[in-house]
């Protein structure tokens, strides 16, 4: 999956309608609809504003009076063909006087994030993932060690009759990460959780 570096955008005409296409990079729901509000304003003439969201837990979209499965699915289907991720896809539809009729509209709405696309740079997103792991309190240095070697953040520690670190990092590695600390500990770890598959 990917995410973008920039906002990036493309217009198109078809039999005098104009579709601005339009991408964000955007991390939640709120974000989306300050700038939605704000593309709005800026286009009041606009017949139709129809918006994609994809962002971890909070995803959506919105055909804005167009038929049903026009505007926004093929929106959200060049996204999804794209694999990005934290991203915000607006269209934003001027009235040429021309019906384009359900066909029409579902390759114009298409087209101008495609379009849009054509000049994204692009950023790999990692998928992180989430242990806890149990150990006793003369082993917590050298684990707290190899968190930095593998780039992992503890998250949270607790004391109780051991140490209990909480640890993200990213997903491909917790398996070696946890090889790696059950030799560094002896065998004397215990792993309690695991929650993989958090986007960041």
């Amino acid at each position: 999956m990917y995410q973008l570096s920039s906002a990036v955008c493309a217009e198109i005409e078809i039999k005098k309608s104009r579709f601005l296409g339009q991408l964000y990079p955007i991390y939640t729901r709120a974000e989306a609809q300050i700038l939605l509000t704000r593309i709005r304003a800026e286009h009041p003439n606009a017949v139709h504003v129809c918006w994609v969201l994809l962002c971890e837990g909070d995803s959506g979209l919105d055909d804005d009076g167009e038929p049903s499965g026009t505007a926004a699915k093929p929106m959200y289907n060049v996204l999804v063909h794209k694999e990005l991720f934290n991203v915000l896809a607006v269209v934003v539809r001027y009235w040429g006087g021309t019906k384009l009729g359900a066909g029409g509209l579902t390759r114009a709405y298409g087209q101008a994030i495609s379009d849009a696309f054509k000049h994204a740079e692009l950023a790999p997103i990692e998928i992180l993932g989430e242990l806890q792991l149990a150990v006793n309190f003369a082993d917590e240095s050298p684990l707290r060690r190899l968190c930095e070697n593998y780039q992992a953040t503890i998250l949270e520690v607790n004391y109780a009759e051991q140490a209990i670190l909480h640890i993200q990092l990213k997903s491909h590695q917790i398996e070696d990460f946890y090889r790696d600390a059950h030799n560094l500990m002896r065998g004397n770890i215990r792993r309690l959780s695991t929650d993989e598959g958090e986007l960041q």
